[in-house]
């Protein structure tokens, strides 16, 4: 069975690079345009990494991890920070908020497969 991804990012051509890289690697991709967004998709369905950016309009990434983590059938699932952002103040509060880990972009799609695998068990 295919492992489901959701992403939320507020830019398109992220979405698309992501997306593509995620669906060549095998992956079922789920897409928000924002925090907000992004939370009709947690519905229940199965959902196995949350991948987010930080700066999005209407809901931020923090936001979106806090929200995650409020249901209970998503609390334990891995997310990831997904942004340009390298504060490491920044970094301390998406940690405290919930997120497993953090990739800088602009990324190298061999190393956000990476990642994501050993997040996803």
């Amino acid at each position: 069975m295919k492992k489901t991804i959701l992403i939320a990012d507020d830019s398109e051509s992220v979405r698309e690079v992501v997306s593509y890289t995620l669906i060549n690697a095998g992956y079922e991709v789920l897409i928000g345009v924002d925090g907000e967004d992004a939370l009709k998709y947690l519905n229940g369905k199965e959902i196995h990494l949350v991948l987010t950016d930080l700066h999005m309009p209407k809901m931020d990434g923090i936001a979106l991890i806090k929200e995650v983590r409020a249901k209970s059938e998503y609390k334990f699932i891995p997310i990831l920070f997904l942004t340009t952002e390298s504060l490491s103040s920044k970094k301390e509060e998406a940690k405290a908020a919930g997120a497993t880990g953090w990739i800088v972009k602009p990324f190298v799609p061999e190393k956000l497969i990476e990642t994501i695998q050993r997040v996803i068990r």
